[in-house]
């Protein structure tokens, strides 16, 4: 496992060597109490659960953590690390990685895809262990309702979600399986919109924002070439705008292929991040972590667990 971390690093330093000296950065050795591939959590207890509805009340910003007015979260599918870092066929999010913070020991938390979205958006698998739908879990603490009750706002953005609080299992390529938070009955049907409600005035965006392109989009069923054709289109006015109004683009991956480790590709880029390859290990909850700690929210679930990724900021 040690010798696949370090072909991972290597691999991401020849990557990035075209354009110059990049600096590999050392963060924490090891993340505490993160899960194993396919385990699944149980939900916060109920105290824990009255603390994270306070909406950030009892939460902290932790030390050398931005504050950005905005995140988009991009959550492509079922690609490893080296799928697509350095593969030629992905010129648009392999240019990102020059600019970005670049986690090298990034990692989904299980297989299939639910219970890594599950894990992104509310720090627990909530016992899900496959794709089935609907899903109902009513009340359970999750990033949407934290932000709403802090007074900051949430919203999902789905390609191909066929309109506005759409509860539907599927529809085209659209497939609820990607889309948590319309699992949670205390997330209004007004955050769960289609991807062609995306502001294209970037200052109305909310605080933060998901966005799942569709099942092709998002390299699911379709190859590497099309995502990042489709990052290309979609991500990248945003990341110019963000980098000039106090933004940040997080983009990372479900699962990987089924191969050993579940090793994903992750990366944060615009304004504050500093650019570089970050080999400390990191997963989808921890991931949720440093979006809580943005605004300092309390953390939910195995985020608790874990530290805020504090070493990539300017």
């Amino acid at each position: 496992m040690l010798r696949g971390a370090v072909v991972a690093t290597l691999v991401a330093i020849t990557i990035l060597a075209s354009c110059g000296r990049v600096p590999v950065h050392r963060g924490p050795s090891a993340i505490s109490g993160t899960s194993a591939p396919n385990s699944a959590t149980s939900s916060p207890s109920a105290s824990g659960a009255a603390r994270a509805a306070a909406g950030g009340a009892v939460g902290e910003a932790a030390s050398g953590i931005r504050r950005p007015d905005h995140v988009v979260v991009a959550v492509f599918e079922n690609k490893t690390y080296d799928t697509v870092a350095g593969n030629g066929s992905a010129p648009y999010l392999n240019a990102l990685m020059k600019r970005a913070a670049l986690f090298t020991n990034a990692h989904g938390v299980a297989h299939p895809s639910q219970p890594n979205y599950l894990a992104l958006f509310s720090g627990s698998t909530q016992g899900v262990t496959d794709d089935h739908c609907p899903i109902d879990l009513k009340g359970r603490p999750n990033l949407g309702r934290q932000l709403l009750d802090a007074g900051l706002s949430f919203t999902g953005y789905s390609e191909d979600l066929p309109k506005a609080g759409y509860l539907g299992c599927s529809s085209g390529r659209y497939a609820a399986k990607h889309n948590p938070w319309v699992d949670f009955d205390n997330v209004p049907a007004s955050a769960n919109q289609p991807y062609s409600a995306f502001p294209t005035d970037f200052a109305k965006l909310p605080t933060v924002s998901f966005v799942v392109p569709n099942l092709c989009n998002d390299m699911h069923d379709c190859g590497t070439a099309t995502g990042d054709r489709w990052a290309q289109a979609h991500l990248d006015s945003y990341l110019r705008w963000a980098d000039q109004h106090n933004s940040l683009l997080v983009v990372t991956f479900d699962e990987n292929d089924g191969s050993p480790r579940n090793q994903i590709l992750t990366f944060f880029a615009g304004a504050g991040v500093k650019p570089g390859i970050y080999p400390e290990p990191i997963d989808h909850y921890r991931v949720l972590r440093t979006v809580q700690a943005f605004y300092g929210l309390a953390p939910i679930g195995q985020a608790a667990r874990t530290a805020p990724i504090a070493d990539v900021w300017r």
